[in-house]
């Protein structure tokens, strides 16, 4: 059985979620009518919201297993979860990986994500994306790994989504266009896009 490697990214911080899980379950029939009988592989640093939203999702797929390419060493990174239900959650995610990838260490932080970001292109056959469409609020933020996925011609799940307020982290909405689903360069079979 093929195993289909799937790349996740977006936004950290998401309003109206219910519509953006709707889109994703788009995606999920786009990937299952595209690659039917695959097994998939899914990559994730697991960074709150889309990261995580979308590797609870894939990982019900059946036979899946989780890759988790860390942007930073681990004892670090969970430093990035402010909340203790969020490093639950990190932690009962991360317990769940098939494999866990400690990358070299970067010079500062967006160097880190960005590392993180370019490894689950390089490692992926599909992104998988929660995004606002637009440009990126700093390096190795979602749009800069979505444009490295399209400049490989990779096929691209997209899940239209709000990012958050520059300089804070409330979440924006985009209104009746806020989860809904765009694939690009899947197979004919795959949906619409």
């Amino acid at each position: 059985m093929k195993t289909i490697s799937l790349g996740v990214t977006g936004h950290r911080f998401l309003a109206d979620q219910e519509r953006i899980r709707l889109g994703v379950e788009q995606a999920v029939a786009c990937l299952l009518a595209s690659f039917p009988g695959c097994k998939f592989r899914v990559l994730s640093s697991l960074a709150e919201g889309a990261d995580r939203l979308l590797a609870r999702r894939l990982l019900e797929l059946p036979g899946s297993v989780l890759w988790v390419p860390l942007p930073h060493p681990e004892q670090e990174y969970r430093r990035d979860f402010s909340s203790p239900a969020s490093l639950q959650e990190f932690n009962e995610l991360l317990e769940r990986a098939g494999r866990v990838i400690s990358l070299p260490p970067a010079q500062d932080r967006e160097q880190a994500y960005l590392a993180a970001g370019r490894y689950i292109i390089e490692h992926s056959n599909i992104l998988l994306a929660i995004w606002d469409g637009e440009p990126a609020q700093g390096k190795g933020g979602t749009a800069e790994i979505v444009r490295l996925a399209r400049l490989r011609g990779m096929p691209l799940a997209w899940i239209h989504a709000g990012n958050r307020l520059p300089g804070t982290n409330t979440p924006t909405t985009l209104g009746n266009r806020q989860g809904e689903f765009t694939c690009e360069n899947f197979p004919p079979s795959g949906g619409k896009g």
